[in-house]
């Protein structure tokens, strides 16, 4: 079994993501391996006291970046949107940053 911690990497934090906080839309970098029962699970697992409704996932294509004359790409990595029920509690990480 996958630890909880392996699945969610990171919760992206940027201007579209902070107005879905409304909607109760949660947005987090996962493992590209996870599905949705798995990050439904690892959300539940982490958060006590939330819900998860529904899971979107998307996997993110990386950026072509350039250093001089040689060109890179970042790594691929996959997003979750997470949708939590009308009862349930809050991610009190994300009450900061509003």
């Amino acid at each position: 079994m996958k630890n909880v911690h392996d699945i969610i990497i990171r919760p992206i934090i940027t201007e579209s993501s902070m107005d879905q906080l409304a909607e109760k839309k949660y947005t987090f970098e996962v493992a590209k391996t996870a599905n949705k029962v798995e990050i439904k699970k690892a959300i539940e697992e982490i958060f006590p006291g939330v819900k998860v409704d529904k899971v979107a996932t998307m996997n993110m294509l990386g950026k072509i970046k350039r250093m001089g004359r040689s060109e890179g790409r970042r790594n691929n990595w996959k997003k979750a949107i997470v949708t939590l029920t009308e009862s349930s509690k809050t991610i009190e990480f994300f009450e900061g940053l509003i």
